[in-house]
């Protein structure tokens, strides 16, 4: 267990044993960072955003990714992933930890809408909208329901014309 009595800050700064703690963080930092570029060149483009190194200890890499979803495209790459990793830089790497993390899902999100790679479909398409014909045979529905039941159906078929797109409902 580590020691959780209060310490000066100067403990922090001072060198002991030929660096100090501070300095041992940012080295592995550094060295998680150039990792992590070099896991990001050989994953496909796509993966990047999703996806990252979160520690490498006794030979397992840990790598974080956003969902199932990507955690299963990952382990799909992780054999080749493995091989290379231990032919460029990492010849002692015995197995890769795939983590869920949904934090990433938030970063990831935000990075591809930086970087633009909606597709052109995506921008241009007007979303989904429920017809005035869908909304009346659902306010029929609703007539039949139970009262919590039929708030609910009233509510959605009260949307009839308006879009569902992800645009709106961020607003």
């Amino acid at each position: 267990m580590r020691d959780s009595r209060p310490q000066s800050i100067e403990n922090l700064f001072e060198a002991t044993e030929g660096q100090g703690v501070l300095q041992s963080i940012q080295q592995r930092a550094i060295a998680l960072n150039r990792l992590n570029l070099a896991v990001q060149g050989v994953l496909p483009a796509q993966m990047h955003p999703w996806c990252r190194v979160a520690n490498f200890r006794q030979g397992i890499l840990v790598l974080e990714t956003a969902n199932a979803s990507w955690m299963m495209r990952l382990r799909y790459e992780q054999s080749s992933l493995l091989s290379a990793l231990r032919a460029q830089i990492l010849p002692s790497l015995t197995a890769i930890d795939i983590t869920i993390n949904p934090s990433l899902a938030a970063k990831g999100q935000e990075s591809v809408q930086k970087n633009g790679s909606r597709s052109e479909v995506e921008e241009n398409s007007p979303g989904r909208q429920l017809s005035e014909q869908s909304a009346e045979i659902l306010r029929g529905v609703a007539s039949r329901s139970p009262e919590k039941l039929k708030r609910i159906i009233e509510r959605l078929a009260s949307l009839a014309g308006e879009s569902t797109s992800s645009t709106s409902r961020n607003k």
